[in-house]
C-alpha cells in the first residue's frame, strides 16, 4: 500500500537493523516477491486464519486464502524464511490440523498461532474466544503436531504467541516426562522473562506514539516527534510504565501470587483491561489451574 516501502526496508537493512513482514499475502506477485527479496526482509508471516471461506471471511474478500497462499509461495520461491500465521478463536479452531498439513506440503519454515487478544476487531470477536478447556485442547495439539515433526526429521519453527501461559504449561509437561530437560525448558523461560510489553518489546504507531505493545493503542507514554525514544521508554515517571518495569509490585489476584510469575510476567494487560476494567487485574486468558500455579 506504501509506495516506499521497499525503500524503508532497504534503510533500515543497512543500517542493521532486521525487518520482518507481517502481511495477508494478497498483493505479493512474483515482481514483489523479488523486490522483498531484494530489501533485506528476513522473514515474511502471511496470515491465513483459518482454510478457505472461513478466512475469506476475516479477510472480506473472496478468494483471499488462494491469493494469501499463492503470496506465500511466492516468496518461498525466492528463497524468503515464510510462515503461516493463524490466529485462534472457534471459527477457526477446526481448521488448526490443517494448518500444519500445509505448513508440511508447502515446504513452509515456521508455524505462528496465537490467542485471540481483546484489542481493536479482536475486542469484537472476544465472545468467539475458546474456553479454557478448549484452549488446553489446542496447546497439546499444538505440541504434539510440533513433536511430530521433529520425530520425523522436519525442522519447523512453531510459535505460539500472545499468552505467556503457555510457556508455563510447557514446562509442567515436560516435567512429567523429562525433568532433566524441563530444566532446561525452565531456564529458558527465564531468559526469555515472560510478558515484555514496556521493557523488551514495544509500538511505534504510524503517527509516532509510543505504546507498551502492538496491541495496547489505548494508551502511549508520548510521541518520538517531541522526545526521544530512549527518553520515552525509560520514564518511570508514569506510573503505568513504572508498573511494567515492576509487575509484581502492581499486579492483582492470582497473577501476583502465581508460582511462575518470573516467566510469565503477568501476561497480557490489555487483555485485562478490556475484561476488568483495570490494566493489572489477572489475565483472564490464563488456563492453568490454581493448583497448576501453587496457590491451591
Amino acid at each position: 500500500m506504501r509506495d516506499d516501502i521497499f525503500t524503508l526496508a532497504a534503510h533500515a537493512f543497512r543500517n542493521g537493523i532486521r525487518c520482518a513482514l507481517s502481511t495477508n499475502g494478497l498483493f505479493i506477485e512474483m515482481d514483489t516477491a523479488k523486490n522483498i527479496r531484494d530489501a533485506g526482509f528476513s522473514y515474511v508471516g502471511v496470515s491465513l486464519d483459518g482454510m478457505g471461506e472461513t478466512n475469506d471471511r476475516f479477510r472480506g474478500m473472496s478468494g483471499a486464502f488462494e491469493k494469501g497462499l499463492s503470496g506465500l509461495r511466492n516468496c518461498r520461491d525466492e528463497g524468503i524464511v515464510v510462515g503461516l500465521r493463524f490466529n485462534l478463536n472457534r471459527r477457526t479452531l477446526p481448521h488448526l490440523s490443517a494448518l500444519f498439513d500445509i505448513i508440511e506440503l508447502e515446504g513452509i519454515d515456521r508455524g505462528y498461532i496465537s490467542h485471540l487478544v481483546y484489542s481493536g476487531r479482536g475486542n469484537k470477536l472476544r465472545g468467539e474466544d475458546l474456553s479454557h478447556e478448549e484452549t488446553r485442547r489446542a496447546v497439546d495439539y499444538i505440541f504434539l503436531r510440533t513433536e511430530e515433526f521433529y520425530g520425523r526429521g522436519y525442522n519447523k519453527e512453531i510459535v505460539i504467541g500472545n499468552n505467556d501461559a503457555d510457556g508455563v504449561y510447557l514446562y509442567l509437561k515436560t516435567l512429567e516426562k523429562d525433568p532433566v530437560k524441563a530444566k532446561k525448558v525452565y531456564d529458558l523461560l527465564v531468559l526469555r522473562g515472560g510478558n515484555s510489553s514496556g521493557t523488551a518489546l514495544g509500538n511505534i504507531d504510524s503517527l509516532g506514539y509510543v505504546h507498551a505493545d502492538q496491541f495496547w493503542r489505548s494508551y502511549s507514554f508520548g510521541n518520538v516527534k517531541d522526545r526521544a525514544f530512549s527518553e520515552i521508554w525509560t520514564d518511570k515517571s508514569d506510573p503505568v510504565m513504572e508498573g511494567l518495569k515492576n509487575r509484581r509490585a502492581v499486579l492483582k489476584g492470582r497473577c501476583r501470587e502465581c508460582a511462575f510469575l518470573e516467566i510469565c510476567g503477568g501476561n497480557y494487560r490489555v487483555r485485562a483491561e478490556a475484561v476488568n476494567g483495570d490494566i493489572w487485574a489477572p489475565d483472564p486468558a490464563c488456563y492453568l489451574t490454581d493448583k497448576e500455579i501453587g496457590l491451591a
